[in-house]
C-alpha cells in the first residue's frame, strides 16, 4: 500500500460553541467558526427522534452503557487502522477482540488501497460551511475514494445509514475544494459481530442531500434564534455558526 500524503492542508482547531462543536482553521481561511459535519447530520430528525426512542425504550442507563462501549471499540478501531496503514508503533496495546474485528478490514484494503493520500485528515469546505475528520483518503480499485470505517453489533442495511453516504459526501467535496481531486467513490466498511460490509456509493447521489440538511439546519438554528428572542435573518444564523 503506497503512502502519498498530502501535509500541507490548513489545520483545523475545535471550538464549543454553545455546546456544539466548530471548527476554525489555522491560516484563519475560515472567517467564521464552521459546524462539524456530525453536527450538520443531527438536523435529521428521522435520526434523532430514532435515537430518542430507542433511548426511551431501553433506559438511559443502558443506552448510556451500549453507546459507551460503541464508541470505545469505534476508537479503538480506528487506531488500529490509522496506526497499520501509517506503519507506526501503537501509543497503547490493543485489545484482542478488537485486533480480531480490525482484522477483516485490512484483508479488504490490502485488496481494494492504494495511494494513500489522507489518514485522519482535517478538511473544510466554503461551499458547505462545514468543517470535519476524515478516517481515510485513498484510491478504492484505482479511483480516489473517500473511506469511513464504522463498527457495529449487527449488520447494517443500507437505508438506514444513509447518514454515513451524507457525511462521506460531504468530504468528498472538502477534499476536492482543498486539493483539485475529485473524488469519484464513497466507501463504507463496516466491521460488526461475526463479519464485515461493504458499501460504495457515488458521490454526486448524496451530496445534493447533504446540500438539503445543510439548509435545514441553518433553518433549525434560525428557528432557534428566534425562539430566544433575536431577530435575526438567515446571514446573521450563519455568521454564529
Amino acid at each position: 500500500m503506497d503512502l502519498n500524503l498530502i501535509t500541507d492542508l490548513p489545520r483545523l482547531e475545535q471550538i464549543e460553541i454553545n455546546g456544539v462543536r466548530h471548527y476554525t482553521a489555522s491560516d484563519d481561511s475560515i472567517e467564521t467558526p464552521y459546524p462539524s459535519v456530525t453536527t450538520v447530520l443531527s438536523a435529521d430528525q428521522s435520526k434523532s427522534d430514532g435515537i430518542r426512542k430507542w433511548r426511551e425504550r431501553v433506559g438511559e442507563e443502558e443506552a448510556n452503557r451500549i453507546s459507551h462501549m460503541a464508541t470505545s471499540r469505534g476508537t479503538a478501531i480506528h487506531q488500529i487502522m490509522e496506526d497499520w496503514i501509517l506503519d507506526q508503533e501503537p501509543k497503547t496495546k490493543p485489545m484482542p477482540i478488537h485486533l480480531e474485528t480490525a482484522r477483516g478490514l485490512k484483508n479488504w484494503a490490502n485488496i481494494y488501497i492504494n495511494n494513500v493520500r489522507l489518514v485522519e485528515g482535517q478538511l473544510f469546505s466554503h461551499e458547505l460551511r462545514t468543517a470535519g475528520t476524515v478516517d481515510l483518503v485513498a484510491d478504492w480499485e484505482g479511483e480516489p475514494a473517500i473511506i469511513d470505517w464504522k463498527t457495529s453489533n449487527y449488520a447494517k442495511k443500507r437505508n438506514y445509514i444513509t447518514n454515513y453516504f451524507m457525511q462521506e459526501a460531504a468530504y468528498a467535496v472538502m477534499f476536492e475544494e482543498r486539493t483539485g481531486i475529485k473524488i469519484k467513490k464513497l466507501v463504507t466498511l463496516v466491521a460488526y459481530n461475526g463479519g464485515q460490509q461493504m458499501f460504495v456509493e457515488n458521490p454526486d447521489d448524496w451530496i445534493p442531500e447533504f446540500k438539503k440538511l445543510r439548509e435545514m439546519y441553518d433553518t433549525q438554528l434560525q428557528s432557534m434564534l428566534q425562539g430566544n428572542g433575536a431577530s435575526a435573518d438567515v446571514s446573521d444564523s450563519r455568521s454564529v455558526l
